[in-house]
């Protein structure tokens, strides 16, 4: 009995490793650096990246009319958009005035170029643009609830992505949010910033703006009575049941 109680102290014991913790994901060495996410980063406008589709409308006479992109002329009936993406080196083609790289603007910086652009081709030139297919991977506290959600706001925060992935699960841990975002250097590692949302003091971080493939993980919470009742009792009733028949057998 004594070989089998040190047996189940020592197998509590592993459950700190990761034999028992293989499901965990983007896990960080207790001496990691994290980035710092300052107000110059957490309240900057979304930036067009490359794989963007953006959808794109322009009207001449500062808005009065609109201008059907297909044609290069002036309708007064039609939705006059076009839907371009973001190739990989940031570049997209537009008619009339073909290729522009547009990777890093904000959509009003996107908009006052085109508007400089088509400046040359029509009158007071009016532009509007918007992302449709901005996407942000969302880890809510358990690996099975994970999301790609889709956001239709230019300047979506992440409390509102949060939000949108149904909140943070009872087996997320509030104060362990970590938002991984691209660098723009593809060479250089992505940035990893670390949130406290438990408190209203983080209010602060969650109404940053979330970037194009921003991945918000939550780290859940690890619970070792469901590991000892899932992974250790079933092992330890098998050694049991083995001891009791050596016993009889010896006897």
């Amino acid at each position: 009995m004594r070989q089998l109680f040190i047996l189940i102290i020592s197998l509590s014991l592993l459950s700190s490793c990761k034999v028992f913790k293989s499901n965990l994901m983007l896990k960080t060495p207790d001496n990691f650096v994290y980035d710092k996410l300052s107000d110059s980063v957490s309240n900057s406008d979304y930036r067009v990246s490359p794989n963007d589709l953006i959808q794109f409308k322009i009207l001449s006479n500062n808005g009065f009319k609109l201008i059907d992109l297909t044609t290069n002329t002036s309708v007064n009936n039609i939705i006059g958009s076009i839907d371009l993406a973001v190739e990989s080196n940031g570049e997209i083609k537009m008619p009339s005035i073909g290729r522009v790289n547009v990777s890093g603007l904000t959509i009003r910086e996107l908009e006052s170029f085109l508007e400089e652009k088509y400046s040359k081709l029509y009158q007071e030139p009016y532009v509007t643009a918007k992302v449709t297919n901005k996407r942000v991977i969302i880890f809510p506290g358990n690996g099975g609830q994970a999301k790609v959600n889709s956001l239709s706001n230019n300047n979506t925060s992440i409390m509102e992505a949060i939000a949108t992935a149904g909140g943070i699960l009872e087996d997320g841990k509030a104060y362990k949010i970590k938002l991984i975002r691209n660098n723009p250097d593809r060479n250089k590692k992505p940035f990893v910033y670390l949130m406290d949302l438990s408190t209203i003091n983080g209010l602060t971080l969650a109404n940053s703006k979330v970037q194009a493939n921003d991945i918000i993980y939550v780290e859940p919470r690890f619970r070792l009575l469901n590991v000892i009742n899932k992974e250790i009792t079933p092992l330890v009733t098998l050694i049991t049941t083995s001891l009791i028949f050596f016993q009889l057998f010896r006897k």
